[in-house]
């Protein structure tokens, strides 16, 4: 039989899932979140722990804000085990602590550091590709379909890039919306939220016309790289960026 714990699909929740798996002595074969359809084979089991508890804090004492961080990144990753692996890279976290980044040895830390470092960039291009479109009720509007699920990272950054716009972010393929009223942003279910992203403001078309005629206007075309391009660009962004849709 495969053992299976099961948590509630928090990062806070697995992090206290850890910890009590730890504290019992359990190596366990998998740890899956309560979206996850067993087979014949798997013992599912769901531990009772205290889900009040300060376990981020406990983490940043343990590791240190950088190594910690790692956690969260992966946390947001589509890696397959995910969850196995933060269990892994945490003890042995518990024996190096803030030296747990130096141990890429360990198959754990240099996963670990290679699924975060690509959950990091990945956010990077998304601050850097999102266009935003005004709305007729002013309200600036993009849309992404990233990889990994990182919209609280692109989030974050538009909360300070933007502070004094209403906007809205949405990940079109996890069908989930960023929501933020120049005081906080709140990321919802798509489910919950109308919207008519297709009425413009009037000058909305003006500068997608405007921007995209600037931008064949300063390229080179016999200095035109396409592979270049597509390594900083990666074609699958193309289709949310308005000065390339139509090269798809």
């Amino acid at each position: 039989m495969n053992t299976v714990y099961i948590y509630d699909g928090s990062f806070l929740s697995l992090l206290n899932l850890i910890f009590e798996l730890i504290r019992n002595n359990i190596r366990p074969d998998n740890i899956k979140n309560e979206l996850y359809f067993p087979s014949l084979l798997d013992d599912v089991i769901n531990l009772d722990f205290d889900s009040s508890k300060d376990v981020w804090n406990k983490v940043l004492q343990i590791l240190g804000e950088y190594a910690a961080n790692i956690m969260y990144y992966v946390f947001l990753s589509e890696e397959n085990n995910k969850e196995l692996l933060l269990y892994y890279y945490f003890l042995n976290g518990l024996k190096y602590r803030k030296n747990i980044v130096f141990r890429r040895d360990k198959r754990c830390v240099s996963e670990a550091l290679r699924v975060s470092s690509y959950v990091v960039h990945e956010s990077h291009k998304m601050k850097g590709f999102l266009r935003f479109k005004e709305l007729e009720n002013k309200v600036l509007y993009a849309e992404m379909e990233p990889t990994n699920d990182v919209i609280l990272l692109v989030s974050e950054h538009f909360r300070k890039r933007l502070k004094n716009e209403y906007w809205i972010i949405k990940d079109v393929g996890r069908g989930i919306l960023s929501v933020y009223d120049k005081k906080k942003y709140v990321v919802v279910l798509e489910d919950y939220f109308v919207l008519q992203t297709e009425n413009v403001s009037e000058s909305e078309q003006d500068i997608e016309n405007l921007w995209k005629v600037f931008y064949k206007t300063i390229g080179i075309k016999e200095r035109k790289n396409d592979r270049c391009r597509r390594n900083f660009m990666p074609k699958k962004y193309w289709k949310y960026i308005i000065e390339v849709q139509e090269e798809l």
